[in-house]
């Protein structure tokens, strides 16, 4: 017979993006509720700054890996070059 134990989060990093944000929004859902417990709140808010920092690297290393086709000046596709997110 074991004792019922606290669900464990997995750890953000092993978390693919659509997993951490689905969780990061459930988080800001609880938030803006307002009726979650402050030591609750204090937690939750901590594992969303988490979840978001993972995110946004996600993201950042996915728009690293995106390329844009260069064209020649016939308008042909040439080949690729890094995609200019400035």
């Amino acid at each position: 017979m074991s004792a019922s134990r606290p669900e464990v989060a997995p750890a953000a990093g092993d978390l693919p993006f659509e997993k951490a944000l689905e969780q990061l929004e459930e988080i800001v859902r609880r938030l803006e509720r307002g009726d979650v417990p402050l030591d609750e709140s204090v937690a939750i808010y901590e594992r969303g700054e988490v979840l978001k920092k993972h995110c946004e690297a996600l993201l950042k290393r996915a728009e690293a890996r995106i390329q844009r086709i260069t064209l020649g000046s016939d308008g042909r596709p040439e080949g690729v070059a890094p995609l200019d997110m400035s």
